[in-house]
């Protein structure tokens, strides 16, 4: 019998090593979520850029684990009905094992429910609406009287969301656009147009709410326009007769170049303000030009084009030819995170497992060190004022109207 039990042990340690051989050489799906048809394919290049970009210099640095990774790309149009349609393929026929994506806040919410049930991992680098990460079904469990280990233990996990993401919220962003209104530019009049989407409406509304704190009188025209459309003239007319000195729209690019080329060709000087929605050289082109676009304001995060943590993955994109600009190299973090979580954790499919991780460790990316909440937020996210000059370029700013 004694002979016995070292062949066993032997045979147990050879089924339990060609286990991991055979776990190390698996790949790696990462989903890449976004817009590639439609006026918002710009944005789904970014993403798609940012994360084949991340994919290609991890499996170059030796992939997870010993598992090489690879990217699958699924368009949305930005339409919310596509976008779970999306999400079942990816979860269910694709067996993708996370998720970057998506990037319109009305095609993410209704995406994060599918990822939620199947408990895949989703990080949005784009999504800015507080919803994305306000699960309605949520509510926090105290799992320390449970006595059984395992149970305790996935009763935590359940604690952790699988939805996060590497962008700030609109109701931070909407914060840093009523302060600049009020403070920088001592507007006395405000109008304020949005696109009645999810993303759009959602951060007029948090810029609005804001300026009521800091005892701005409501906007002289709260209008809503149709993503789509190009000819806003009678918009225009409307703002006119209310004579607002600022304009803030909540929407993308393709309909506020059109809006802002309009108020220019119809004399109103007002100053204009957008969000992340425009932060995109295409919205140089759906204006008409710089003669429109400059002294153009827009919120976004910090340009991570000047982290000195991405210094070389910026380097890199641009000796290929391509400026990662906008939400690039947010995408690019949301695969370093994946990656990580997946190192740290020897996980590659449990989602609350991967998030979890993230919370209690954080993450190095091109971003530098980040963290977040168990909702899936950033624990700290800063939202700047950019300004669009008459080079047709945008850069960092804290100045007054020019």
């Amino acid at each position: 019998m004694l002979t016995r039990f070292p062949r066993l042990a032997l045979s147990i340690a050879l089924v339990s090593w060609s286990a991991l051989g055979h776990a190390a050489g698996k790949e790696i799906l990462i989903g890449v979520a976004g817009p590639h048809t439609g006026s918002s394919a710009p944005f789904g290049l970014q993403l798609w850029k940012g994360a084949e970009k991340a994919i290609e210099d991890i499996n170059k640095a030796g992939g997870v684990n010993g598992s090489m990774l690879r990217a699958v790309k699924a368009d949305d149009a930005c339409l919310p009905a596509q976008a779970k349609s999306v999400a079942n393929k990816l979860v269910n026929t694709d067996k993708v094992n996370a998720v970057v994506g998506h990037f319109c806040s009305s095609s993410t919410i209704p995406a994060a429910g599918i990822y939620r049930e199947n408990n895949v991992l989703m990080i949005t680098p784009a999504s800015t609406n507080p919803r994305v990460t306000e699960d309605e079904n949520y509510k926090a469990k105290d799992c320390k009287a449970i006595t059984d280990k395992a149970k305790q233990e996935q009763c935590e996990l359940s604690n952790y969301s699988v939805i996060m993401r590497t962008c700030g919220r609109d109701d931070q962003q909407g914060v840093e656009a009523a302060n600049f209104i009020v403070k920088e530019l001592k507007a006395k009049s405000v109008a304020v147009i949005h696109d009645k989407d999810t993303y759009g409406q959602g951060l007029a509304d948090a810029m609005r709410a804001h300026l009521k704190i800091l005892g701005q009188k409501d906007p002289v025209l709260y209008e809503g326009l149709t993503r789509g459309e190009k000819d806003f003239n009678a918009i225009v007319t409307k703002i006119k007769a209310a004579k607002a000195d600022v304009v803030y729209f909540g929407g993308l690019y393709a309909e506020a170049g059109p809006l802002l080329r309009q108020m220019r060709e119809q004399g109103l000087k007002a100053s204009f303000i957008s969000g992340d929605g425009i932060v995109s050289n295409d919205f140089l082109s759906a204006a008409g030009g710089v003669k429109f676009v400059e002294g153009a304001f827009m919120t976004f995060g910090a340009d991570l084009r000047n982290v000195p943590t991405g210094k070389a993955v910026v380097e890199s994109f641009r000796k290929s030819g391509y400026e990662p600009e906008g939400y690039t190299l947010y995408s690019y973090t949301a695969v370093q995170a994946i990656a990580a979580a997946m190192k740290g954790t020897g996980e590659i499919q449990d989602g609350r497992k991967l998030s979890k991780w993230l919370v209690e460790n954080g993450a190095d990316t091109v971003m530098g060190k980040i963290n977040w909440s168990p909702k899936g937020d950033l624990v700290k996210s800063a939202y700047v004022m950019y300004v669009w000059d008459k080079a047709g370029k945008y850069a960092e700013t804290q100045a007054k109207k020019l």
